[in-house]
This record gives structure tokens, C-alpha cells and sequence, in this order.
């Protein structure tokens, strides 16, 4: 028996339109490699967009970095231990500050609101530029407590380094200069250290005060020169210079010009007189300077020096040591020699330090 065939026709509509598989352009297949190169050359060029875009943030933030930097905006934790203060002479004379105190107590209360300023220094150090009080006053923190979470690290702006010593100078000066408790005398003491730095450009005192203190006005200017030779004849014996009131400071510079063995005395009266007080120190000030009672009338004859004076010779002498620390700051002036390194002395074993000074001198002769 014969099983018959059946047929289906399948009719397909002409009328769709003519469509060509993936892979084919204007009914030309592409072959799988053209495709993978075309696939690759899109996403090498987005990829290039996308770093382009990312280079050029970065740098936009790279500018904006340093611009803070510098500024001193950029603000962390610093450790106390890694803040070196050689760079600047500070603005303080080395006399008991009372309202360190206060400061003290302040930022235990409600803590630091201005930050210090520091300029990034060698082997992870950091140098102090602004805020030596501020400085202290954590350290004194750290000391009475011992608590080095909380007052072992004290907020410092960093600044970038390049900054010209004089402009570091007038900072500091100008810092200060909004203070209204600083007084000529400690002015006149920056005015000299100053002066001192073998790395300033100006070594005259008086010239110093244009210098640094620009924004003050010609008569406070004046002033401060007029205590630049009380605080460099007497700097070393008085306790309280900054409570000299700047009458008593004058005639002091005019009595100091007129009697060139005022000095001496004052320092014989001063010997040994460590328990005096802010009114016995003015009070002894102003019979020298003839406020009060002469110093022949109501005092005892002042001691007659065990030595001679001393011979006058050149103002000062500035050199500089290369050490394995860093340069030493060498200053010879009139019966004073002074060496600053950055390092803490305070470290080297007494009898070590002394038998170096005795061996110092002797080598001097």
C-alpha cells in the first residue's frame, strides 16, 4: 500500500522589510574580529575620557591642596615631641609669664580655638612659626596630667616651607602686636633677637624695629628703641622687664647713656635676690632711674664688681658651625656667648656638659 505524501506550502510575506543579521553593515557581514576591535577602540576611548576627567580633578585639587598648605589652612595632630623651636628666636623673654596660667586653664576647659602654625621640617619634624604660648601651655598640660591622648598632640596648621625669614618674623611680631598685654620692653627684646640671627639680613637693633615693626606707629617705634638699651644692659639680671612701665623704661635708657656704670649696680643690687617681688624690682628701678628716692641716699653703696669691667669691643660677632644636627648659631657679644642648635641640651649628662664649657673657656683663654 502506498502512503501518500502531503505538502505544505509556506508563504512568506514580501512586503517586510529586509533585515540583515548582527555583524552585517549594508548586507556585508562583519566578521567576529572586526567587531572585537571596533568593541575594544570604544572602550579604550571612554576609558581615556574617564582618566582624563580624573587627572584633571586631581590636579584641581592638588592646586587647592598647596594654596591651603601655604595659607597654613591645612590643619592636623601634631605631636609635641616633633615641634622643634629653633628657627625663630622667640618673642618671649625668658621671665615668668602669669597669664600663662590662664591660658592653661582655658584650653582644659573648652580646649584650643586657634591652632598653632608649623613648617615642615627634616625626618618628620616640624618647626614652630606661630603660637609659642599656646604651645607651652599644652605641654604644661601634658606635664601636670600626663594624659598624652589628650594633650600629647596639640592642632597645628602646617604651612609650606619658603616662606623668607623676615616675613616669619613680622608674623610673629604682628601676632603679637594685637596682644594688649605686650609691653615695649619684650618688643625691644624681639628687636635684638632679631638682630641677632646670623640668618636675618639687619643686625642693628634699631634698624630691626623698621623692620619688624612696620605696622606700629612712629611714636611706638620710638618707644621701643628707647628700651633696646635697657633690655640689652639689663635683660639678663631683671626678673619682670615686661612689667616696666614705659615712663620708668625711658628714664632708664637716658640714665643708662648718662652713667656708663649704672648697669653694674643695678645687676650688684639685683644679685642674689631671687625672692623679690614685681614691686620690689620697680621700686629699686625707679631710684636708679631718680623717680624716687636716690640710690646714695636711702641704699647701701652698690658692691664694688669682683672684675673689672669688661672692655668694649665690637657690638657682637655672628658665625655658624656645620653640625651633624644642623648648623650652630654662634653669637659673641659683651660678656655673653651663646650657641643655638637644635638640640636639647637639657638631655646631656651635667658633668659631661660642664667639663665641655670649663674646656670651652680654657680654650678661649
Amino acid at each position: 500500500m502506498t502512503r501518500k505524501r502531503r505538502m505544505f506550502d509556506i508563504e512568506v510575506p514580501s512586503e517586510e522589510p529586509e533585515t540583515f543579521p548582527a555583524g552585517k553593515e549594508d548586507g556585508k557581514r562583519r566578521g567576529p574580529m572586526a567587531t572585537a576591535i571596533s568593541e575594544t577602540a570604544e572602550s579604550t576611548r571612554d576609558r581615556a575620557l574617564v582618566e582624563a576627567s580624573i587627572r584633571a580633578e586631581n590636579d584641581a585639587l592638588a592646586q587647592e591642596h598647596v594654596r591651603l598648605k601655604r595659607a597654613g589652612l591645612i590643619v592636623d595632630l601634631i605631636p609635641l615631641d616633633a615641634i622643634d623651636t629653633h628657627k625663630l628666636i622667640r618673642d618671649r623673654a625668658p621671665a615668668a609669664d602669669f597669664e600663662l596660667a590662664e591660658l592653661v586653664q582655658s584650653i582644659r576647659d573648652i580646649g584650643l580655638s586657634n591652632p598653632i602654625r608649623v613648617e615642615p621640617g627634616r625626618d618628620g619634624r616640624y618647626e614652630l612659626i606661630q603660637g609659642w604660648r599656646r604651645l607651652c601651655a599644652f605641654r604644661k598640660l601634658l606635664e601636670d596630667t600626663g594624659d598624652a591622648d589628650t594633650w600629647g598632640r596639640i592642632p597645628a596648621g602646617i604651612a609650606a616651607r619658603g616662606d623668607a625669614l623676615e616675613q616669619l618674623y613680622r608674623r610673629m611680631v604682628d601676632e603679637n602686636m594685637v596682644r594688649k598685654d605686650i609691653s615695649f620692653a619684650e618688643m625691644a627684646q624681639l628687636a635684638l633677637h632679631y638682630a641677632m640671627d646670623p640668618q636675618t639680613a639687619e643686625h642693628d637693633p634699631d634698624r630691626a624695629v623698621a623692620v619688624l615693626f612696620k605696622s606700629a606707629g612712629y611714636q611706638k617705634r620710638s618707644y621701643i628703641r628707647n628700651f633696646i638699651p635697657v633690655v640689652h644692659a639689663l635683660g639678663e639680671v631683671l626678673m619682670y622687664p615686661q612689667e616696666i612701665p614705659r615712663a620708668l623704661g625711658l628714664s632708664l635708657a637716658q640714665r643708662l647713656q648718662e652713667m656708663p656704670g649704672l648697669a653694674t649696680a643695678i645687676a650688684a643690687e639685683f644679685k642674689d635676690w631671687d625672692t623679690r617681688s614685681i614691686k620690689d624690682e620697680l621700686d629699686m628701678l625707679r631710684r636708679f632711674a631718680g623717680q624716687g628716692a636716690e640710690p646714695s641716699e636711702d641704699l647701701p653703696a652698690p658692691a664694688k664688681p669682683a672684675h673689672a669691667p669688661l672692655p668694649q669691643g665690637r657690638a657682637k660677632t655672628t658665625f655658624q658651625i656645620p653640625r651633624p644636627q644642623g648648623n650652630a648659631k654662634c653669637t659673641a657679644a659683651n660678656g655673653r656667648l651663646e650657641i643655638r642648635l637644635p638640640r636639647d641640651f637639657s638631655t646631656v649628662d651635667r658633668r659631661k656638659l660642664e667639663s665641655a664649657v670649663a674646656a670651652l673657656l680654657d680654650q678661649i683663654g
